[in-house]
């Protein structure tokens, strides 16, 4: 637990009745996570490098994603990749990356004119297997990537392109100062996301 505030710091009180510096309760969180994760239309995925130059280093390269079309999130980060990202290669060989989404878009930042990395900024990791998404699901892809990026139906076909998604393991929320907490994946998947 964080050392108390002194007095009066952080004393005013915030949505929920909590106050401003107490930390998150668990179902707070977890409707937090849900909320980025829906309303992020794009991500830095973290892989760990297959190239000659650079192998088993931390490569990353921010991506566009998509949890579900803006009426049916998943939670679930869909991604549109081409075999001729780097990523991709990283991937065929060591499957597992953290995907990292920011709130630099969010209400709160943009109101508060706060910097992006200040911890007020609510980031959300997730960590897992990253996996190419079944013939089953391809539908529901489409829809979830190409609802939230139009363009992409028009991307050169010579890329070969794919859908793939994570299958999360870890879910880590940096909400507020004091460092990130743990949400298990029950929670993560019980949660709902708040309406934009």
């Amino acid at each position: 637990r964080p050392p108390p505030a002194p007095p009066g710091m952080f004393s005013y009180r915030r949505e929920g009745g909590q106050a401003a510096g107490a930390p998150p309760g668990p179902r707070m969180r977890a409707a937090t996570a849900r909320s980025l994760a829906h309303a992020s239309v794009w991500g830095c995925l973290a892989t760990v490098s297959a190239h000659e130059k650079i192998q088993g280093l931390p490569f990353g390269n921010c991506l566009p994603i998509s949890d579900g079309p803006f009426n049916n999130s998943t939670g679930i980060p869909f991604f549109y990749m081409t075999a001729k990202d780097p990523v991709v290669a990283d991937l065929m060989k060591n499957p597992m990356a953290s995907l990292m989404l920011p709130e630099s878009e969010g209400e709160f930042c943009r109101k508060n004119i706060v910097d992006p990395e200040d911890p007020r900024c609510v980031q959300l990791t997730l960590t897992g297997q990253m996996i190419a998404v079944s013939p089953e699901e391809v539908e529901f892809a489409k829809q979830a990537m190409f609802s939230r990026h139009p363009g992409m139906r028009k991307w050169p076909r010579q890329y070969e392109w794919f859908f793939m998604k994570m299958r999360i393991e870890h879910i880590w929320l940096q909400k507020w100062y004091g460092g990130a907490s743990n949400i298990s994946r029950e929670e993560y998947f019980k949660a709902v996301p708040r309406k934009a």
